[in-house]
């Protein structure tokens, strides 16, 4: 292709494919031929101390598979490295861009990314696109009858399926359309090592769905030690699968499975309207909790060495496998905040730093559940017991035995609190905090 003939730009961020992507169909559509481009964010690598991040592993090899699917059809994908601003600075001065698309992601450091590289584009007069992709429902999509944001899920939920309907639903088919990306010879493509980072061991596949499992979810998806849940997380969180297709199999198969897809959308419509939980409480009363924050018992628990099974196990299968089940990530947190009365915050940065699925909205949405500081939360004085949790969710052990092997043996630690001195003390700090005459 000639460097002066007109072209957009369709920028991959949470939407790492090619099939039934809003924005880039929107782009193929534009009458344009369209030159995928993705940024490897060095405001945001920077920020990540440990260089074998299964995340970006993980991203990378999504890439290199798109990579290879477009050069299937002539074409390439563009992959730069540095800050937002200075890779587009270089790519408008590479090529004649009259426009960029891209989807819609509600972060606040990417709204404010996306400003920044709008006004850019502005200066240069092209215009920034983007589109609702990553979530069925949006914003102000599903409001209460005042317009307000819900901040309750069972209402918020009834309301987002009474405004389901195909329309919400389609699929946008990209395929028609391949015959429009830019041919070129293949770019370069960056190693994990170019971009400051190791091989961490990740896999990427392309993601799968067992019907079977997802019709006996809800009798499953409690029990660690069972493969009962659909392990989508990771692909939802980097859009390696569509949220369309996904909601449209959950209203077939299992509505309790749809109902863990609208808990997604749930937080991360409360992260968009009240960004102030990214560094405090949503109900800011529970600020004022006085956390003990002991720093032995905190690396006790992020080692897997709590003396609760059940805590230990959980821990052990993040930090080996980047994955945890969700029902032991409530009971870890729980546990954290509850039982050693340390700062949830403490916890949601270790799960942020450790899971391959970390998405900002529903990691601060269920450590703050598990605080009781959350919007819909558990209520306070609710603290899980971990001996109750084991009996209820690994009754015969299996899970527990595969990642606490010596948790019999004489070797195997003490618990660190014991529970009822741990409940009496937790539920004395919390009414210290929220009732100011107990002072």
């Amino acid at each position: 292709m000639s460097k002066k003939e007109e072209i957009v730009l369709f920028w991959f961020r949470r939407d790492l494919r090619l099939e039934d992507n809003a924005g880039l169909y929107h782009a193929l559509k534009s009458g344009n031929p369209v030159l995928p481009i993705f940024i490897f964010d060095s405001d945001i690598l920077n920020k990540l101390d440990n260089k074998k991040d299964r995340r970006v592993e993980f991203i990378h090899l999504a890439l290199a598979d798109i990579k290879n699917k477009l050069e299937k059809q002539g074409s390439s994908l563009l992959v730069l490295s540095g800050t937002p601003i200075a890779c587009y600075q270089k790519v408008l001065s590479d090529y004649n861009v009259s426009a960029v698309y891209t989807n819609h992601d509600y972060e606040p450091y990417a709204i404010k990314r996306d400003q920044l590289v709008a006004d850019l584009l502005a200066k240069n007069n092209i215009t920034l696109h983007t589109f609702k992709d990553q979530v069925i429902f949006e914003k102000n999509e599903v409001v209460k009858d005042d317009g307000l944001p819900y901040t309750v899920f069972t209402p918020y939920m009834r309301k987002w399926k009474s405004k389901l309907n195909s329309f919400y639903l389609h699929s946008y088919p990209t395929e028609k359309y391949f015959s429009r990306f830019i041919k070129v010879k293949s770019f370069s493509f960056p190693s994990l090592h170019d971009i400051g980072f190791e091989l961490s061991g990740e896999k990427f596949s392309i993601p799968t769905l067992d019907e079977q499992q997802i019709r006996k979810y809800d009798q499953q998806r409690n029990f660690p030690a069972i493969n009962g849940t659909s392990r989508l997380s990771v692909h939802l969180r980097f859009g390696t699968v569509s949220i369309r297709q996904l909601a449209t199999k959950a209203k077939e198969w299992n509505d309790q499975w749809l109902n863990e897809l609208i808990w997604r959308e749930f937080y991360m419509m409360i992260l968009f309207h009240f960004p102030h939980v990214v560094n405090g409480a949503f109900k800011k009363q529970y600020d004022r909790i006085q956390w003990r924050n002991n720093e032995q018992e905190f690396e006790a628990w992020c080692r897997g060495e709590t003396g609760y099974p059940i805590v230990d196990a959980g821990m052990r299968e993040l930090n080996q496998t980047g994955f945890m089940h969700n029902r032991v990530r409530m009971i870890v947190a729980s546990f954290l905040v509850k039982h050693l009365l340390i700062d949830w915050r403490w916890g949601e940065a270790y799960f942020a730093e450790k899971l391959i699925d970390f998405d900002l909205s529903a990691n601060n949405g269920g450590w703050q559940w598990a605080a009781s500081s959350g919007c819909d939360a558990a209520p306070y004085f609710r603290v899980f017991n971990p001996y109750e949790q084991t009996k209820r969710f690994d009754e015969k052990l299996q899970y527990i035995r595969k990642w606490v092997p010596e948790f019999e043996e004489l070797t195997y630690p003490q618990p660190i609190v014991e529970h009822k001195f741990a409940r009496d003390r937790v539920l004395m700090f919390y009414k210290k905090a929220l009732d100011p005459s107990k002072k």
